[in-house]
Formats: structure tokens, C-alpha cells, sequence
């Protein structure tokens, strides 16, 4: 019986300048139908932000909700999802992990106003929208956890 050993060249080919060139032509192409419809666009991207952050805000709460039977006060505010929170209700089973890394801000540098209990349903999370203002329309239009849910 003989022993067949088979001997393979490792491949030493690169990419030649055409390949490189078409890549770059095509990552233009993309750039330029993909950029300005984002960048046309901000204060949407903004809201769309805002109504993700609001979302997962709400996870955060309500995972508060299931270790220590309660959401956070309106007084503990959205701290309470990042650092244990004191006052009533006490946090008895808050997670030493935290349940969210920071409270973000909206996509126009505001705060979250945060309500608890609320008025529309278990609490009240919205951000003012582009104006900072309560109400408004268009890209001023408050972006609530109500209308999310």
C-alpha cells in the first residue's frame, strides 16, 4: 500500500487594483444614496431614538418592577434603574447589576420625564420632543410610553 501524501501551495494572491477600485466605486454609490437620506432627516432620527429609548426605559422598569414589586417613585425617578434608589418604596431586591448603565437623554439633550404612578397608565414616561415644551406637533410632538406600548 502506498502512503499518498498530497502537497498543496498555499495561495499568495491578493486582491488586484481593479477588485480594490470596484469596492471603492460600489462604497461610493452606497454613500452617496444612503448619506443624504440621513442626514436630510435628523430630527427624525432623533425622534426614532427617543421612542427606542423610551422602549427600552420601559424594560428597565418594568424588570424593576419584578424584583422589588413596585415601580420607582416619581421623587426616585429613572436613578433608581442605575443606582439603588432610598425612600419609599424601598428597593428590597434592586439588582446590584443595575438595570440600565446610565439614564440616557433624548435625542435633543433632554431628560426623560418619568411619572409614577401616571396618569395614562402604569407610569408616564415621555420625552417633550424637539421644542422641550409640553404638546406640539410635527417633530414637536411629545413622544410617550403610551403611545410606544
Amino acid at each position: 500500500m502506498k502512503n499518498l501524501t498530497i502537497h498543496s501551495k498555499p495561495s499568495a494572491r491578493g486582491f488586484t487594483m481593479i477588485e480594490i477600485m470596484v469596492v471603492i466605486v460600489i462604497l461610493g454609490v452606497l454613500a452617496a444614496l444612503v448619506v443624504p437620506n440621513i442626514l436630510g432627516r435628523p430630527d427624525e432620527a432623533r425622534a426614532t431614538a427617543a421612542t427606542a429609548d423610551i422602549q427600552a426605559i420601559s424594560n428597565a422598569l418594568d424588570l424593576y418592577r419584578l424584583d422589588n414589586y413596585r415601580y420607582p417613585s416619581t421623587d426616585q425617578g429613572l436613578e433608581a434603574l442605575v443606582k439603588k434608589p432610598s425612600g419609599t418604596p424601598e428597593a428590597k431586591n434592586w439588582n446590584p447589576d443595575g438595570y440600565l448603565k446610565k439614564v440616557p437623554k433624548d435625542g435633543w439633550g433632554n431628560a426623560y420625564q418619568y411619572l409614577s404612578p401616571g396618569e395614562f397608565g402604569k407610569f408616564d414616561l415621555y420625552s417633550f420632543g424637539a421644542d422641550g415644551r409640553d404638546g406640539g406637533e410635527d417633530l414637536d410632538q411629545d413622544i410617550t410610553s403610551w403611545v410606544v406600548e
